[in-house]
């Protein structure tokens, strides 16, 4: 049954960019059904007070008829939901979680964003994840002496996947190594390469860093972190460093100074206690944790050109971002809550050296609080894509074995309604423009393959819901070979360079995904719409003006049918991906069958919102105006004339 539908794509919001005091004009699509509209409303939220703007009907397109409010942003994040009165005397309310026939809370309103918006490439962007250790090695990497603290592995040798030897066997990948495969990067669809930290550490993971002054020579030193720059740059290649900003390690020059004399003042960069016992990463002694309120922390890390977040963004380093590690543990501890502090001028520092960069952060659960648009542009998450997928498509009764956010577990068995379920409730707080840059990892260093769980055939399945639904996609190096891992540790295979013609066809299979993607505006930017969920098989489209995606996950057999109207259609669809069965009856209906497990989508026309004729649009304007109007007094502490909308608002509100 077609619901009335918005959300922050181009196709419902004039700009993803406001500044405030801006003027954005916002639309809601409404299904043409036996009960009909008698007044439409858009909800704002500024300074967390309810205001009410009355929208105008702009016309009927298929089976919608289009609505549209213009809204006045009156703070950084403002708040906006739908009121939709019927003329039967039903109400229904609508955010971001869909529509409610009670009213819902404000955390899943949707927003504007008046904040610094992230860089135009990163809602194209494709993130290929590199771990240095184990992705290539160079010939001048049998050069580099083994530290005390590694055990020497040859390429060859199994990974170490738990107990004793975890963190130190080294198998000498080096950031030269990268460099001579980053044309399989771009031969696969890559747009960003992501490496995790490079800074020298006493572990191969390296996020115990032992100072963040200089490229671990291990990795070939600061030299080769330019090269590769230079290298991916000259190929459109963006690259990503990745910061520990919740710890160093305890073999960290600010650590040594700071045990070696209570005196010091990098003795205020951590949480020390009596006895000279200190906080650290969930009791992790060698990862002792920093503490923000120390205003030289902030001077030497975070803040400036010349801090550690603004040296590795200017020349002749020129990295084009940052991943930041645990992020939302970051200036957390006891009473202290400095995150926010913490990420705003990470950003300020950033956008001062160069506006074109992106930051990330990682949040393994709900990401909504920290993810509101004030800095971190997109989550590093699980628990709106990775878990449900998961959930869906693994083998019944699979061992999650750590990872994921979860402890050590069964993975939960999943219906695709679930999956549905779980998704909207993850996404419904986070802004539009944030969910855009979430990335939509599959698995990543820190969890197990996805491959190792997954039903027979599901791959394709996952990877083409990673590609289609709205976020950045993710390639954990070696996904793409179908290499398996039970947990984080056992999944950082060293990549078997010398036996790719074996993987021909799973590397096939992401090359002619990310490639659909990339061909397809609709599935980067474009809006998102629920067409149908099932236990077996989700449907969705992904909209814009230009074009649109029809998208079919299945991990069964299914039979769905889309009423007349839900979608445009000019004949026969045209097949984009997958062999699953399409037919078109009546006045644009769609009957989709086949089996799964199976990913699917065909090209539909785009969509455009239907223009008023010069009286109705002139109507139009008069009242937008008017409503404008109203929001400019009220914006300066002025009495506003009462108007329909206003008085109806207090009314609601039940105010004299």
């Amino acid at each position: 049954m077609p619901q009335p539908h918005h959300d922050g794509s181009p196709l419902h919001v004039s700009t993803l960019s406001p500044s405030l005091g801006d003027l954005v004009r916002v639309r809601l699509r409404i299904p043409v059904g036996a009960d009909a509209p008698l007044e439409v409303l858009v909800r704002s939220n500024p300074d967390r007070e309810p205001f009410f703007n009355k929208a105008v009907h702009l016309g009927t397109a298929g089976a919608y008829d289009w609505w549209e409010a213009e809204i006045r942003v009156a703070n950084p994040v403002h708040r906006y939901r739908w009121l939709v009165h019927w003329q039967s005397g039903l109400t229904e309310w609508i955010n971001q979680e869909g529509v409610h026939r009670i009213e819902t809370r404000d955390d899943a309103d949707f927003a504007l964003v008046a904040h610094p918006a992230p860089p135009a490439w990163a809602t194209d962007a494709v993130l290929y994840q590199v771990f240095p250790d184990r992705f290539a090695r160079s010939e001048q990497a049998a050069a580099h002496p083994t530290p005390d603290w590694a055990i020497a592995a040859d390429w060859d040798e199994p990974v170490i996947g738990s107990g004793p030897g975890v963190s130190q066997q080294l198998y000498g990948g080096d950031l030269p190594g990268v460099e001579a495969h980053l044309d399989h990067l771009v031969e696969l669809g890559a747009t960003v390469l992501y490496l995790t930290p490079v800074f020298p550490g006493a572990s191969n993971h390296r996020y115990d860093a032992s100072t963040f002054d200089l490229v671990d020579p291990l990795l070939g030193g600061d030299e080769a972190l330019i090269s590769l720059v230079e290298a991916a740059h000259a190929r459109g290649l963006k690259v990503m460093g990745d910061l520990t900003s919740n710890h160093t390690g305890d073999t960290h020059d600010w650590f040594r100074a700071a045990t070696a004399s209570p005196d010091a003042p990098e003795r205020a960069f951590y949480y020390f206690h009596e006895h000279g016992s200190y906080a650290s990463w969930l009791g992790h002694a060698s990862l002792p944790k920093l503490n923000w309120s120390s205003r030289e922390l902030r001077e030497r890390f975070i803040e400036g050109p010349d801090s550690v977040v603004g040296r590795w963004l200017r020349p002749p380093y020129s990295l084009d971002g940052w991943r930041i590690d645990v992020a939302n543990m970051t200036g957390r501890h006891e009473d202290d809550d400095l995150n926010a502090e913490v990420r705003r001028t990470i950003r300020r520092t950033m956008l001062d050296i160069n506006p074109d960069t992106l930051l990330l952060g990682e949040s393994t659960n709900d990401a909504t609080d920290d993810f509101q648009g004030d800095a971190w542009h997109g989550a590093m998450t699980y628990a709106n894509f990775t878990r449900p997928v998961w959930g869906w498509l693994s083998v019944p009764g699979s061992a999650a074995f750590g990872g994921l956010g979860m402890a050590r577990s069964v993975i939960p068995s999943y219906t695709g309604v679930d999956v549905h379920a779980q998704h909207q409730r993850f996404i419904a707080g986070i802004p539009w423009r944030t969910r855009l840059h979430n990335m939509n990892a599959l698995d990543t260093h820190d969890t197990p393959r996805f491959a190792t769980n997954a039903l027979p055939g599901a791959v394709p399945v996952a990877l083409g819901m990673a590609v289609a639904l709205p976020g950045i996609p993710v390639i954990w190096a070696g996904d793409e070979l179908g290499l398996t891992g039970v947990n984080g540790e056992d999944s950082r295979t060293p990549m078997p360079w010398d036996s790719l013609d074996e993987h021909a066809d799973t590397i096939a299979l992401h090359r002619e995904l990310l490639a659909l993607r990339a061909s397809q505006p609709a599935l980067r930017g474009g809006g998102m719409r629920w067409l149908h969920v099932g236990d077996e098989v989700l449907a969705w489209v992904r909209e814009s003006e230009a074009s649109s995606v029809l998208c079919v996950a299945a991990r069964g057999f299914h039979d769905v049918v889309i009423e007349e109207g839900e979608v445009g259609v000019d004949g026969e669809p045209e097949r984009l991906f997958g062999d699953a069965g399409i037919a078109v009856f009546g006045d644009g209906g769609l009957r989709l069958t086949g089996a799964g497990p199976a990913f699917a989508a065909w090209s539909l026309p785009g969509v455009a919102a239907p223009r008023p004729d010069a009286a109705e649009e002139r109507a139009e304007r008069e009242l937008l105006e008017r409503n404008a109007a109203q929001d400019a007094a009220l914006a300066h502490g002025e009495p506003a004339a009462p108007t329909l909308t206003a008085a109806w608002s207090k009314d609601t509100l039940g105010e004299e």
